[in-house]
């Protein structure tokens, strides 16, 4: 059965994320060296998922940034990327490759574990996220925690289970002061 990742970039000390327009977007995403996106083992987490999994609003930005800017080094691994985006409003997915899950979470979620191995990536939706951590479906969660108190924002873990424990991974320090965490849904005894 295939793994459900979630991804989460620009992430804050304080627990936010980078909302656009706020000094710590500015701080992700206009100095060079804050970000790597074409690191071969990024491409190649994105490249070998079975499927990349989005909300309606990000999957409406990222669909516009990868076809505005065919140069960025993951608009051609999520274009020929299967993505599924879940949404009972969209009515239409014109990105190469993408369906419309407007179903229930859950099932639509199942649907895509079956069948095989890997891993399905999360790439966004705060709504999402928090669907996927409430009906406990997340396998896996990747934090880029940035060395940055933000003090505005949206905050990811808003509304989730007040109990939901994970199991540290790996943890990887960067040589620009990012922290690169990944954990385990706890899913044992004790």
């Amino acid at each position: 059965m295939r793994r459900l990742i979630a991804t989460v970039f620009n992430y804050s000390l304080d627990g936010l994320l980078a909302d656009e327009g706020t000094e710590f977007w500015k701080y992700c995403f206009s100095l060079p060296e804050n970000s790597n996106p074409d690191a071969p083992s990024q491409l190649d987490f994105l490249r070998n998922a079975y499927a990349i999994a989005l909300g309606r609003n990000s999957y409406e930005s990222i669909a516009a940034a990868m076809t505005a800017d065919a140069r960025h080094p993951f608009s051609p691994i999520l274009t020929a990327q299967r993505k599924v985006v879940f949404s009972s409003t969209l009515e239409r997915a014109d990105w190469a490759n993408t369906t419309i899950a407007s179903g229930d979470t859950a099932e639509e979620v199942d649907r895509l574990r079956r069948g095989g191995e890997g891993y399905i990536v999360v790439m966004g939706g705060v709504g999402l996220f928090r669907s996927l951590m409430e009906l406990d479906l997340l396998d896996e969660l990747q934090v880029s925690l940035f060395p940055y108190i933000a003090g505005e924002g949206t905050r990811l873990w808003d509304g989730v289970p007040k109990s939901y424990r994970l199991d540290l991974v790996s943890s990887e320090a960067t040589g620009n002061g990012l922290l690169e965490l990944r954990y385990r849904r706890h899913r044992g005894g004790a």
